[in-house]
Formats: structure tokens, sequence, C-alpha cells
């Protein structure tokens, strides 16, 4: 019955949402406040019937219930806890119901929590979320049912696929999808407004945590994926340009220039049609996303490949949703006032210029993405790999970094270009002692991109941190802090990327037990092969040691796995990090004279990658925590003053 109960709460809860849009239409054009005061217990209540139907199916899974389909096809008895949790998501329609409970909790939390938005435009939010929630419930109870019974049961499932058997699986899918439903609020919050005429700071503001919560966690997502790809898949790349890589990126992309940009609505009442569009096309690219992984369209490691019908479903939903939302736009973007004024010397100038290198940056990634599909769709297959990627849309990231380093250094409004340039002095300097040392120790040896993106990290690391000179640190707000470590960790990350793309080594050899193994200052020696078993795996482990210098050996062991449930070879690389890089070792498969394929990559300052994009993250809930602290703040100086009177 448990199936069952999961099913009944779906019902309930497209139910609810089907009566809260309803409530809120009759409620605004009827001018009835007393079916708007129905609307916040009806999104609570939904709120919590998707997360029972959610529950209930992680229970499924954790007890192995081969009597729903869903089960066994994504799971086995004999997998480890974690991944018969994690597994829950790992799969199509498991993953689409966590999508519909993070929006319904989402939606809940607007209702309980948001009290800064007039009446109207809040009553107006929760209506477009509902609609958008809608969509999505008819596509999980009409095409994708997640509790569908399946009889006779078999004995036992078909298991997960092995790639997604890794912790990666119980962190990086909810964070992206937390973001990816952050972004529909923000959608939500850009239809309320354009429908109310409602669109000025007070707006902004409180549409900014949801906004800023959403980029924070696609940052973590995007972070996590990127590790996860790196060690699991043995290919020694943290990117690939894989679409499905691509459709976690567009969103992110679009959620950083709307960020910028509802900040500028919030503290200075300015941008506010950039501020709504950027909202629509933030979300329109995760429901691209969404169809790019569902659609059965690609073959990807990350994608779910199912029946193309559920991607006529998906693309369906996206024509309505932001076909809708931008007839909405054109309809009465006309109404909005224009915010205020700024000069071309000015911080605001700058964050536009940030955006729009931002948005060009997605029209490439989103060109590239889509290209070979459309081609294919035609009859003729071509592939858009890398070098497309690299070489046109990495000067336009290095330019973006740059412009990021130099907007907090301008004043809001008004500044002196001589001002300007004065306040960059100190990070131009760096930038060109960066040069030189760069071109005295690797010109020639390494590529145009990563000899620049050496050179710029070094400025716009010196430039992230002058926001703090000549301040009271102790003074210094917390989202002052935030900014800074952002943006620091951007040139972190930019120093990680160029390093490990001019100056890994690769190395691929035949070796056989006993030999050694030399490469990039380091000897790895092959000791044996131990044979090894897991919980649901089998495996050739290799037993090595690898020494640099006078250091002493450590060991590592690379492994060639083999899965029975379904039946799957797959390698574990061994990684051995130290404060300049990473040796990844991996093992291959045995030749016949006894011999082994080792394949060796020493990459140096690889892990910076990861570290910044940490960083990212942290400066971004840095920034929230400040922010809402600043307005709870606030929000008590007003009450003691009212109470005081």
């Amino acid at each position: 019955m448990i199936a069952e109960a999961g099913l009944a709460a779906l019902w309930l809860a497209a139910a609810l949402a089907f009566l809260q849009l309803g409530l809120v239409w009759f409620g605004l054009t009827t001018d009835k406040p007393e079916l708007l005061a129905s609307v916040r217990p009806v999104a609570v209540a939904q709120g919590v019937l998707t997360a029972l139907s959610f529950a209930l199916l992680v229970t499924l899974f954790l007890r192995s219930d081969m009597s729903v389909a869903l089960v066994a096809t994504n799971s086995h008895s004999a997998k480890p806890w974690l991944y018969k949790f994690a597994g829950t998501w790992g799969n199509h329609e498991g993953s689409m119901l966590l999508w519909v409970m993070v929006m319904g909790i989402a939606g809940m939390a607007v209702a309980l929590f948001e009290r800064a938005l007039r009446r109207d435009t809040h009553m107006a939010t929760l209506g477009a979320q509902a609609m958008i929630s809608l969509g999505f419930y008819a596509f999980l109870l009409f095409s994708s049912n997640p509790f569908a019974r399946v009889n006779p049961a078999p004995p036992d499932g078909q298991g997960l696929n092995p790639l997604l058997q890794d912790p990666g699986l119980a962190f990086h899918p909810p964070t992206l999808y937390l973001g990816y439903v952050g972004l529909s609020v923000a959608f939500s919050f850009a239809v309320g407004a354009l429908l109310t005429r409602n669109v000025d700071a007070v707006f902004a503001r409180a549409m900014r945590p949801w906004i800023l919560a959403a980029w924070i966690l696609l940052t973590l997502g995007i972070t996590a994926g990127s590790y996860w790809a790196y060690y699991e898949l043995g290919w020694g790349g943290w990117w690939f340009w894989d679409p499905v890589e691509n459709a976690s990126l567009m969103p992110w992309l679009a959620a950083t220039a709307l960020l910028h940009s509802v900040t500028v609505l919030a503290t200075r009442d300015a941008l506010r049609a950039w501020t709504i569009m950027l909202a629509v096309v933030a979300f329109s690219m995760s429901m691209v996303g969404t169809f790019l992984v569902r659609s059965g369209i690609l073959t990807s490691v990350h994608a779910f490949a199912v029946d193309p019908e559920r991607g006529t479903f998906i693309l369906g939903l996206l024509a309505l949703y932001i076909g809708g939302a931008l007839a909405l736009f054109g309809w009465r973007i006309g109404t909005v006032r224009e915010g205020a004024q700024f000069e071309l010397v000015s911080r605001e100038t700058m964050l536009v210029v940030n955006n729009l290198l931002l948005s060009v940056i997605l029209g490439l990634v989103l060109i590239g993405t889509l290209y070979p599909l459309m081609t294919e769709a035609f009859g003729h297959k071509v592939s858009v790999g890398p070098p497309y990627f690299d070489r046109i849309a990495g000067p336009v990231a290095l330019a973006l970094v740059i412009a990021m380093a130099a907007g907090p250094l301008t004043r809001w409004r008004k500044d002196q270009a001589r001002a300007v340039a004065g306040r960059l002095l100190v990070p131009a300097i760096v930038l060109l002692l960066a040069f030189a040392v760069v071109s005295v120790l690797a010109w020639g040896r390494i590529g145009v991109l990563p000899f620049l993106g050496l050179v710029i990290a070094a400025g716009v690391a010196v430039g992230s941190v002058a926001p703090l000179w000549k301040r009271n640190l102790r003074r210094t707000p917390l989202f002052t802090y935030g900014m800074v470590i952002a943006h620091l960790g951007c040139a972190v990350s930019l120093a990680g990327m160029a390093a490990d793309s001019a100056f890994t080594v690769e190395k691929l050899v035949a070796a056989r037990p006993g030999g050694v193994i030399e490469t990039a200052g380091w000897k790895v020696r092959f000791d044996a092969i131990t044979p090894i078993a897991g919980d649901n795996w089998t495996a050739l482990q290799g037993d090595m040691t690898a020494s640099r210098g006078s250091g002493s050996p450590i060991d590592i062991h690379p492994q060639a796995r083999f899965f029975t449930a379904p039946p799957t070879n797959t390698t574990e690389a061994a990684l051995l990090t130290r404060w300049d890089g990473q040796l990844y070792v991996v093992l291959g498969q045995e030749a016949d004279d006894g011999r082994w394929q080792v394949r060796i990559w020493w990459k140096p300052f690889v892990t910076l990658i990861w570290l910044g994009g940490m960083m990212i993250a942290l400066g971004g809930t840095l920034s929230l925590l400040g922010r809402e602290r600043r307005g709870w703040l606030q929000k008590l100086r007003r009450r003691s003053a009212v109470a005081a009177a």
C-alpha cells in the first residue's frame, strides 16, 4: 500500500495546485479577499503532500520493493543502502518527483515566509508557482508515474548504473534541482510583478534571496558534478562540454546575470525591464536543460534515455511557460516605468557590461549545444566539441573576468574615469608582473588561452580584494566579504583551469608488476595485482607506490571493477593530492603478454578549480546571510521604534 499512498498524495497535491491557481485567479479578478486568505494554507498543504509522496518512494527503494516497476528497473537488493537511497532520484521518474517535491516545498516557503511583497503581487506569485507545478504534476501522473506496479514482481532488480554508484549521486543532483527550482520561484516572482504592475526595488529585495540561494546551489552542484566526473569516469578531465553539462551551466550563467541585475534594482532602482527579462531567461534555461536530459535525444553518461513522447511533453511545457511569459513580458513591459538613471562611468554600467558578456557566453554555449541536434534532425551529423567552446567562449570569458574585477572598484551612479583607473593601478601592475613571469617561464610552451588565463587570474585576484583596502574590516558588511570571496574564487578557479590546461603531463604505458614508471618527477612502482570484492562488485586492484624526489613512498590503489547488476566494467582512479597538484593513476586492461595498461597524469594545481568553486559558493552564502541579517536588524529597529512611540 505504500506505492498507492504515494500516488494518492501526488494526486491530492496536484488537485491542491489546481485549487491554488483558481483561488488566486478569482481572488484577484473578482476582488474577493476571502478567497486569497485560503491560498497560503493550500500552498502549505501542497508542499507537505509532495514531501510525503517523495518520502514514500524513498521507503520503497530502501525496502527493495520489486513490485514497483521503478525500483525493479533501477535498484538491487545487494546495493549498499546509500545507493538505494540516492538511487531514488538516479532515474527519470524519481528525479522528476524530486523536482516536484522541491517545487512544492519552495511554494510553501514563499507562502509562509514572504512578507515584503505587496499582497496582490504575493498572491500572483503563488498563482504562477501553482501553474508551473501543475504542468509537472501532469507530466508525472500521465507520463512518468513513479509508483507504477509490475506484475509479477521479479525476484530482484536490474540494478543502478555503476557510474552512478558513488556518494556524488547523493549530493550533485539534489543541489542542482534546488537551484533549478529556485529559478522557478524567481520566474514566478517576475510573472506576479508583471501581472500586478509592481516592478520596483521592494519587489527586487524580496526576489533577491531566492535568486542568490538558487545561484549558490547551482554553483555547488556544478562544482560537485565536475569533480565527480573527474575522478569517476577515469578520463582525467574536469569538463567535457557534454550537452548535459552545458544544460546545468546555461542556467548558472543566466542566474549570475540575473543576480547582478536584481542587485542593481534592489539597491539603485534601475534595470527593471532587464531584471524581468533575465528571470524569464534563467528559468527558460532550466527548462531547456530538463528537455535535453529527459527527452531521449541525447546519449550521455548523465542523460536519462527515455521514451521520446516524454520529451514532447516537456517541450510542450517549455513552449507553454516560456512562450506565455514572453507574451506577458511583451504585453506588460510597457507599463513598467523606467528606473533610476546612471552615468556611463558607474558601477551600474560595469554590471550591465558584465551581464552582456554573460549573455554572449550563454548564447554561444546554447548554439554549440543545440546546433548538432538541429543538423541531425535534417540528416546531417555534426560534432561540436571543446575546440569550439574553448576558442569561441574562452576569450569572452576572460573579458568577463576582467570586467568582474573592475566593477566593485567603481562607484554607484557616477564616477570619474581617472579615479577608476587609479583604483585599478595596483591590479594592473600585478597583471603586468604576472605577464613577465609567465613569459619567462613558459613562453612558447603553452597555448594563448592558458597563458592569458594565468596572467589575468593574478591581476583579478588582487583586484578582487581591492574593495577591502582602506576599510575598517570589523565594520565591513558581511555581504561585502561575500562579494570579495566569490570574485576571488573566480580568479582561483581560472588559475586552476589555466594551469591544468598548460602544464598537465600524461603518460600511457604497458607495465608488468614489479616495474617502475617515471613521469613529471614522479616514480610509480607497480607492485602487484590483487583481487578484491565489495558489496556488489569485484575488482582487480593495482597495488602501487608513488614517490617524488626524496619523499617517502605512498601507497595508491587504482582498480578495474566489475559489477554484476547490471553487468558493467568500470575504473576507479587513484588520486594522490599534493599542494601543487594531483597525481592521477588509472588501471586499464591486461594484455596477452601479462602487461597492464597504466595511464598516469600529473595535473599541476588542478585542485584550484574546485577550491575556487567552493569559494564562490561560500561568498554567495556570506552575501545571503549578510543581507538577510541586515533585513532582520532593520525590522527589529522599526518594531522597537513603533513600540517606543
